[in-house]
């Protein structure tokens, strides 16, 4: 009796099993909030959603921020939404694998073809045994699938977010670059037209005056360019924002920021990867997972398909009968021999790729380690001795001027030079923080040291434009004009 309840119960739970719409969505945000410190959310048309997306209007209105970038993509990337659909499809297989299969009825009729023949019927209703036993296997392996999955959905969450800030970081370069482009081409505009002038007094040569003109109009081109491809980084990151309309209004208004003053510690993240990576954990599940299917296979391979069930007859001018069924699967030729070798080269497969995932990741952590220190070595040195030299060399061929020691385009190009090594630096910073986002991704979640610090801002750019007191011959009169302003050691 007891047995027949237990059987029964367990009919009754695999019968019931339901999809739940939520399941695996809340541990993504979990994931990810406990590595970054962003929610992430699916959308699914809910009034929830309705308050999100207001949510968004209100990040996007004000200034945008490196971690409001990364939000809005955590909550609006189209193709991280599709991402997590794949859970849906992944719980929908996990549901299937504790279901048992439908009972089995069958019945047949037989008329007689004579006046003094008497019908004859037969009924049977029967059902797999052997996924009696094998069900909590089973649903175990889909279980362990489910989680997998799950993992890989956070990861992919993650590295969207990694993306949406090294893509912030070049837009906010680009702001910069455009805006040095443009002090280069008023300073060049001064310097044509201060040469078409001395050119017309009779001090300056016609090959003088084409190379300022040239100089002018490659300037001019030079910002076009620049101008364009902020264009494209901004529709770059409008695409990971999943933006349109109105809302690719956003704005930037900090400055690129300078490294902060002190590191986190960098030392161990080899281990801190192997062992926060969600790719390398889901790699992890997916080998025990092959193992269990292996296992699985390999308990039934002797036994085949087992039908039990109960059969009622009557025969022609007889008695009705009644009484259980029992239909076996021989496994004489088939003996799943081809399903156990492809489990366990899939299971050696999976090894092999967790390994290979492990000293790949391991292999990557040093490499952009050694990037970012590097970065940030010539950040500080352009910072602290680039820059400042720059500025004296500016300084001092100011003074030679002041001095009629050398000429104006000489100053100039001195300018020039300062603002050639401006931009460097600018470039330099922006792979700094570019280098930093994907060392974070790397490691799965925030580098060691605790909540990312405000840096300082990186210092401004100098105006190269030509004193305003210049005479056609080219020499000044009264004070000389403020050099840029650079950085001080």
């Amino acid at each position: 009796m007891r047995r027949a309840l237990a059987a029964a119960a367990l009919v009754f739970t695999g019968g019931c099993a339901s999809i739940q719409k939520e399941k695996g969505h809340a541990e993504v945000a979990t994931l990810v909030e406990e590595r970054i410190g962003r929610k992430t959310r699916w959308n699914q048309g809910t009034p929830e959603d309705a308050e999100v997306s207001r949510h968004l209007d209100t990040l996007l209105a004000g200034a945008l921020t490196s971690d409001h970038a990364v939000e809005v993509a955590l909550l609006n990337n189209p193709a991280l939404q599709a991402t997590y659909e794949d859970l849906g499809v992944s719980q929908a297989d996990m549901v299937q694998a504790g279901l048992l299969s439908n009972p089995t009825f069958d019945g047949s009729i037989g008329f007689p073809l004579t006046s003094d023949g008497v019908s004859e019927t037969e009924f049977s209703l029967v059902q797999g045994f052997v996924e009696l036993f094998t069900l909590p296997l089973r649903k175990r392996v889909a279980q362990e699938q489910f989680i997998a999955d799950t993992l890989r959905v956070a990861h992919e969450a993650l590295a969207t977010a990694a993306e949406a800030r090294k893509v912030f970081r070049e837009v906010q370069a680009r702001q910069q670059l455009v805006e040095l482009r443009r002090m280069v081409l008023e300073a060049s505009e001064a310097a044509a037209e201060l040469a078409t002038l001395q050119h017309a007094a009779g001090n300056l040569t016609d090959l003088d005056l084409a190379t300022e003109k040239a100089a002018a109009e490659e300037a001019r081109l030079e910002l076009a360019r620049e101008e364009l491809t902020l264009v494209e980084d901004r529709e770059r990151l409008n695409r990971l924002l999943g933006l349109w309309g109105g809302r690719t209004q956003w704005a930037i208004a900090e400055k690129l920021p300078s490294p902060p003053e002190e590191e986190a510690t960098l030392e161990r993240l080899e281990s801190l990867a192997i062992r926060q990576r969600l790719d390398i954990d889901a790699a992890r599940k997916q080998t025990e997972l092959m193992w269990n299917a292996l296992e699985l296979a390999r308990s039934t391979r002797f036994f085949g398909r087992v039908d039990v069930g109960v059969h009622t007859h009557r025969d022609a001018n007889g008695p009705r009968l009644l009484g259980p069924t029992l239909s076996l699967e021989l496994p004489i030729f088939d003996q799943r021999q081809a399903l156990i070798a492809k489990l366990e080269a899939q299971h050696r497969q999976s090894e092999r790729r967790q390994t290979e995932l492990s000293v790949n990741a391991r292999s990557e952590v040093r490499a952009a380690r050694a990037r970012l220190l590097t970065l940030r070595g010539v950040a500080e040195r352009y910072q602290r001795v680039v820059l400042p030299l720059r500025e004296q060399v500016v300084e001092q061929s100011q003074l030679q001027y002041n001095a009629m020691q050398i000429g104006l385009y000489a100053l100039l190009d001195a300018k020039q030079s300062q603002v050639e090594a401006y931009r460097a630096y600018i470039e330099t910073v922006r792979d700094y923080w570019m280098a930093h986002a994907e060392l974070e991704q790397l490691v799965g979640g925030r580098l060691p040291g605790g909540s990312r610090a405000t840096p300082a801002a990186a210092p401004e750019p100098p105006r190269p434009t030509p004193t305003e007191t210049e005479t056609p011959s080219g020499h000044g009169h009264g004070h000389a004009p403020e050099p840029g302003h650079g950085v001080t050691p």
